[in-house]
């Protein structure tokens, strides 16, 4: 199977115009603003706090607050398997894209941001609930990510993403709402205080097997920290504008997904311990389906199962051990 494994790429803009396509996770965040009575008002209200956070971090020879501009592309990874097989829809995730108002330049941002993946659903919705159902106590496969972990190296490492970015992938996500986290000493210009979180967590591992190691930072003016993935050297393998394009937008989406940490009215403080259950933080005014989201990934945990898990298994499990070895 491995002659006809490949990877395409396709883009497409995110603006107040964007309509999910057919092959898009409904889960992920852009494509739940992007429905209902309130659609077009909740998209121009997520690109202007991007945008307005943007260029509160990027305050110098910015008087004005609004030197800069952001532009997002969602990226849609397909899998090809088999020279006659559909594509499978493996990989989505946003580009950000920076406009200088004052020069006119445009400036590569950093791909990642928003990861989805249907995989990743099947894996954590679908393969975890079925390996402990009847069980006492809670476990995971003893090879619970491998496969997903070798498709996202293998991605990293076709002439397809070669050709489209100069740089890896930063992939930012929420703290644990289970853990415990404390300031550290140590400060990023951009990225803030970094926390470290009391233990590891599944995500960590599974991140761990795509490559990725995380760190936890609370950029200024944030009200939590901001879980940072990434394959490099998170703080010196970017610029200061591609890692505050990463932050403005996925603060942004955090805000409105967990108001209850990343809108909370009181900011972490040396020990933060971030909990869904908190009373005290504000509402933005863009509206967004909790509910909805959870319901449909077990749904799209399954749609992986039935057109790419099981149709290829063997194929897969020999390629994944082989990609190991």
């Amino acid at each position: 199977m491995t002659d006809d494994f490949a990877f395409t790429i396709k883009t497409l803009r995110f603006d107040e115009d964007y309509t999910p396509a057919d092959s898009t996770r409904l889960t992920t965040n852009f494509a739940n603003l992007a429905r209902g009575e309130s659609r077009q008002e909740n998209l121009r209200g997520a690109l202007r706090m991007i945008e307005s956070r943007f260029n509160a971090l990027a305050t110098w020879d910015n008087a004005e607050g609004d030197r800069y501009g952001v532009e997002l592309d969602i990226v849609s990874v397909d899998l090809a398997i088999g020279a006659d097989g559909p594509a499978f829809p493996a990989i989505e995730m946003l580009k950000t894209t920076i406009l200088d108002r004052r020069t006119g330049a445009r400036h590569d941002g950093i791909v990642g941001n928003n990861f989805s993946s249907y995989v990743r659903d099947y894996d954590f919705s679908v393969r975890i609930p079925e390996h402990n159902k009847g069980r006492a106590g809670f476990s995971v496969p003893e090879d619970f990510g491998d496969l997903h972990g070798q498709l996202f190296r293998s991605f990293l490492a076709s002439d397809a993403y070669a050709a489209e970015f100069r740089k890896l992938p930063v992939i930012c996500l929420s703290v644990s709402h289970n853990k415990v986290y404390r300031r550290t000493a140590n400060r990023h210009p951009v990225l803030g205080a970094e926390y470290l979180p009391n233990e590891t967590s599944l995500t960590e591992q599974y991140f761990g097997k795509m490559g990725m190691k995380v760190r936890y930072f609370l950029p200024e003016g944030s009200a939590a920290p901001l879980a940072f993935y990434h394959v490099g050297d998170l703080l010196n393998d970017y610029t200061n504008l591609e890692l505050i394009g990463t932050i403005a937008t996925m603060e942004t989406f955090q805000r409105i997904y967990r108001p209850e940490i990343y809108n909370a009215n009181a900011a972490a403080g040396e020990t933060f311990a971030p909990s869904l259950e908190n009373p005290d933080y504000s509402l933005t005014r863009i509206v967004y389906d909790r509910e909805e989201r959870s319901r449909l990934a077990i749904e799209q945990g399954q749609f992986a199962r039935d057109h790419l898990i099981e149709p290829h298994r063997a194929g897969l499990a020999e390629w994944s051990a082989r990609q190991a070895a």
